[in-house]
């Protein structure tokens, strides 16, 4: 019997004396790895709490398409309260507006967490809070509890990017590349707008009440080196876990999707998948030139225009414009591939055979996708710490194409011609015949490392037995 068996065996005996209760940053890109983490813990036999506001657990479970029915059955949602709350007309132009009311809304659920927390402490031995870096504040309340200890999960930043933007910065140790890459590097500078920061700043100052260790959506093979991970313990007086990637899907059903069935006519590899956040990140001048650079380039793709954070949980109507093309020019496009204006499941369109490339902003929670699946990328940075995920992958794994040079300006419009080429090159060249080759090789050795004896499987019995101590 092996490790994961006995804790199993063991919480059932145990019963709910120890329950799992997990609050992730209210915004998608946090909700779904978050959901993934729920159902891993939840294997082992731990009652597993999941705390989000009521449209958003209804959206995260209706968009768990890669997760067992079953699996997602066994969490336990619970709807915090809401306050609504009203556009700021002097938001910084360079805030994303659903960004800045994600914040706004989250600084409103410390009370509704409480709460929550009152009433399953006094029914449990033992609760364990794993909460998002970004909600620190609150959750801060948990260190009131005698029987209540909580860690912080990351499920959007790589060991590598948290290093360099963040903790290098501060602990005055160099970053361990190579000179030829460190030339390479791109710099945080302009990347990081004031108002993320100061929010993230403020987050701070919070984390000392309570975490007692972190949880990182990342691994020793996801990364390349141990070095990286390693670093981050650097200071800090509590346990690290590199459990990642969390997303480990399980079903192959098409569930009704009409953009995978017309994936299934397309030959093996064929297609680039293009998707981000464009429309909140994108002018319309810098949209257009991507629809002209695919159809320049003449390959097939599939292209996911919709924004999945959008605002209208909180204003009651969507936040983000529909962006139209000129007259003619968006059944042309259809010619060449699939422009899709309704949300469609990610996972699945990565797992799909056809998929030869990923085009998008380097978020890391699409390049934990991309490399699980064994698929290269092209990285388009926007913001934040998309420069240093992309840079991973390109020059670090070796694993894809980046759309243009680091040094650029990130407002800088990129031409149809550019888009055109690197296009061509990862999909019709034999230079990215091999990158796709090396992705999936990488691909294949990380999904490995998340079965028995694999790395990420065994971090992640390792906190399940510290938890369960």
């Amino acid at each position: 019997m092996d490790n994961t068996e006995n804790l199993a065996n063991l919480k059932k005996q145990l019963g709910d004396e120890v329950v799992v209760v997990m609050v992730p940053f209210q915004t998608q890109s946090h909700l779904d790895p978050f959901l993934q983490f729920a159902c891993l813990i939840s294997s082992y036999g731990l009652s597993v709490h999941y705390l989000s506001l009521p449209t958003y657990n209804h959206d995260t479970k209706t968009r768990a398409t890669a997760i067992n029915p079953s699996d997602l059955a066994n969490i336990h949602f619970h709807d915090l309260q809401m306050t609504t709350t009203p556009l700021d007309p002097d938001i910084p132009s360079e805030v994303p507006k659903h960004f800045h009311l994600f914040w706004n809304v989250s600084m409103h659920l410390r009370q509704s967490i409480t709460s929550f927390l009152c009433d399953i402490s006094s029914k449990s031995r033992r609760i364990v809070m794993i909460h998002d870096c970004l909600m620190c504040y609150n959750v801060q309340d948990i260190s009131s509890f005698d029987n209540a200890e909580s860690y912080i999960f990351n499920p959007v930043i790589s060991a590598f990017g948290m290093y360099c933007d963040h903790i290098f910065p501060h602990v005055g140790l160099p970053i361990p590349l190579e000179q030829q890459l460190l030339q390479k590097l791109p710099s945080s500078e302009g990347w990081y707008c004031k108002e993320i920061m100061r929010i993230a700043s403020f987050q701070v100052q919070y984390i000392g009440n309570s975490s007692a260790g972190d949880i990182h959506n990342t691994s020793k093979v996801m990364e390349g080196t141990n070095t990286f991970i390693d670093l981050l313990g650097i200071g800090q007086d509590k346990k690290q876990w590199a459990i990642g990637p969390v997303l480990r899907p399980t079903k192959k059903e098409k569930n009704g999707f009409p953009c995978l069935n017309w994936l299934d006519k397309q030959p093996p590899n064929s297609v680039l998948y293009v998707s981000y956040d464009m429309l909140t990140s994108f002018s319309d001048e810098q949209i257009k030139e991507l629809a002209m650079g695919l159809e320049l380039s003449k390959q097939k793709f599939i292209w996911l225009m919709n924004d999945p954070d959008n605002g209208y949980i909180y204003l009651g109507g969507d936040l983000n414009r529909k962006f139209e093309f000129h007259a003619g020019f968006e059944e042309r496009l259809n010619e060449v591939g699939l422009l899709v204006r309704d949300w469609a499941p990610q996972t699945e369109i990565l797992a799909h055979s056809s998929i030869g490339g990923f085009l998008c902003a380097c978020d890391w929670t699409s390049c934990v996708e991309t490399i699980t699946m064994g698929v290269p990328i092209i990285a388009w940075p926007t913001h934040s710490d998309h420069p240093k995920n992309g840079f991973l992958l390109t020059e670090m794994l070796k694993i894809g194409l980046v759309i243009r040079e680091w040094d650029k300006k990130r407002d800088e419009v990129v031409t149809a011609s550019t888009i055109d080429n690197v296009v061509r090159k990862l999909m019709a060249s034999e230079e990215g015949d091999e990158i796709r080759k090396r992705a999936k090789e990488f691909g294949e050795a990380v999904r490995k490392s998340t079965e028995k004896g694999g790395a990420s499987q065994m971090e992640l019995d390792y906190f399940i037995a510290h938890i369960t101590r």
